[in-house]
This record gives C-alpha cells, sequence and structure tokens, in this order.
C-alpha cells in the first residue's frame, strides 16, 4: 500500500487564490469568497482580499454559519465547467458551493480508467459532477444519494452539460441501504466511488455515522466488484480519521481481488504561492 497526495491544480472556472490565517479565498467563475479553513494555519500571501461573499461560522462548533453575500450574487447559482462536463455553483448553507474542487483529481484518474460502456456506482454521489465526468467518456452511471434535492440538482447539471440522454439512474436512496440490496442481487460494476458524509440521514430517516457505517459498507462495495472491475475510490472529509485507516480498511476488504491499494491526503494547489491546501484523505483501489 503506498501513501500519496492527490493536488487539484486551478482551471479556468476555478481557483484557490490565496488562504491563511484560518481562512480561503477562492474564485468561483465570475465570483471570488472567503470561507473557513482552519488548516490554512499561515501567513496569507496578500492581506487585500476582495470577495462577492464570505461565509462566517457560527460560535459554537456545530459547524452552522451563514454566507454574507453581495447582491451581484445569484441566489440560484450560476453555470461553471470542469472539461467536458456543466454544472451550477451556488452558495449553500453548508459553506461549501454545491461541489467539490479537490475531487477533479479523483474525475480525472477515474476517467482514464473507464471506457465506453463500462458501469459505475457513485454513493452519496451529490450534485453529480463527478457521475457526469464518468459518464462523458461512455460509462453507465448509478448515482445515488440521500437527497432529492441533489439528485434533483444532478439531473439539472446533466441537462446543462447537454447530457440528459447518458444512461445515468439517478436514485434517491440510503447508500448503504442501497449498496447491500445489490449485493443480494448479485450485480457487479467495474468502478465504485463513493463519498461519505461523517454523520447523515436516509430519505426514510435512516442514520448514518461514519466510523460505524464504513466497514460494513466497503465490505458491500467489495462484493459488488470483480476480476474485471477497475477501481475503487473512497473520499472522507472533516473527520478525526487517519488515511493510513481507511487505506487498511480498503486493503482488507478487496484483498482478494488482487490489484493495489494508495492512500493519503487530498489538497487544492494555491495559485499565490503553489502552496498546497490540504482538504481530505482518500483511498483508492485499482486494477
Amino acid at each position: 500500500m503506498t501513501l500519496d497526495t492527490l493536488i487539484a491544480e486551478p482551471w479556468a472556472d476555478y481557483g484557490l487564490v490565496d488562504s491563511g490565517h484560518g481562512r480561503k479565498l477562492e474564485r468561483y467563475g465570475r465570483f471570488r469568497f472567503i470561507r473557513p479553513e482552519p488548516q490554512a494555519m499561515w501567513a496569507p500571501a496578500s492581506g487585500d482580499w476582495k470577495a462577492d461573499g464570505e461565509f462566517i461560522p457560527a460560535s459554537d462548533d456545530d459547524g452552522g454559519g451563514r454566507w454574507h453575500l453581495d447582491r451581484n450574487v445569484p441566489e440560484e447559482g450560476w453555470p461553471l465547467g470542469w472539461e467536458d462536463v456543466k454544472f451550477q455553483a451556488q452558495c449553500t448553507p453548508f459553506r461549501h458551493l454545491a461541489f467539490f474542487p479537490d475531487m477533479a483529481s479523483h474525475w480525472s484518474w477515474m476517467r482514464d480508467r473507464i471506457s465506453e460502456g463500462s458501469e459505475a456506482l457513485n454513493l452519496f454521489g451529490y450534485t453529480g459532477v463527478g457521475s457526469l465526468a464518468l459518464a462523458a467518456k461512455g460509462a453507465k452511471v448509478t448515482h445515488v444519494d440521500a437527497s432529492k434535492k441533489s439528485v434533483e440538482a444532478g439531473k439539472a447539471n446533466a441537462a446543462l452539460s447537454g447530457m440528459s440522454d447518458k444512461p445515468i439512474r439517478w436514485l434517491v436512496d440510503d447508500a448503504a441501504k442501497f449498496a447491500a440490496r445489490e449485493v443480494r442481487r448479485e450485480r457487479r460494476y467495474d468502478g465504485i466511488m463513493l463519498d461519505p458524509p461523517k454523520y447523515g440521514r436516509g430519505p426514510n430517516r435512516e442514520i448514518w455515522h461514519l466510523e460505524e457505517g464504513l466497514p460494513g459498507l466497503i465490505a458491500d462495495c467489495a462484493k459488488l466488484l470483480d476480476d474485471k472491475s477497475r477501481f475503487l475510490v473512497l473520499t472522507v472529509y472533516a473527520v478525526r480519521m487517519s488515511a493510513l485507516a481507511i487505506g487498511e480498511l480498503v486493503r482488507q476488504q478487496l484483498g482478494d481481488l488482487g490489484g493495489t491499494v494508495s492512500c493519503g491526503e487530498m489538497a487544492v494547489r494555491e495559485e499565490a504561492r503553489g502552496l498546497a491546501l490540504p482538504t481530505a484523505i482518500f483511498a483508492r483501489w485499482e486494477r
């Protein structure tokens, strides 16, 4: 098992402009925003941060807060793109902007390992940018998320990308329960990506806790892969968990399939100085 760092580079519609003193300045198309970033413990490159909005966190530890936005920032969002995928960015109550830029490293990596007609599963698929990245390369994608609003956003992003006719199944379902049912159906996939939250609720009030649910979910995902499968990508945000821990979990559960496992940190490249701002941890299996 190898330990790696995946660094997402800036692209036309997104960039980490500067970071420091517990905050980060980012560009999302024509707008700039300031958000909290506890890992930016250094001093920023510049003291002059001009932005169209800022997320102000709550004073407690519950992760709340609110946006302070200029009037020119559209509440309904605005279109952005990554390579051949179009999607809507929007300032959400959860402090992010309806997609995760650091996932670009995974999107490119998976596209290199997928082929026309391959079947991919995206669990906790959110607004579908990853699903569309795979569908654009000819994959048949099953997209699962517990939030009806997120799934509808994914369908809207497909329309925006001109991919409404792509073979994507958009499902509102509990990811863990869906994976377990797929095992019972003896289904298989060429690739699986999953981005489970620390805590969540399914559409029928199912409760998800990452530390309790992840081992069983990875075990089910292993049963959905076979000797012709190509990859599994797991990302984990905002938890006190080691990349080595989730790497070992994936290695043990998928060991019978052969292939290799890597794990490590994900980061975004800062434009001001080129430093890497850490964002999450990951584990990947590939054949």
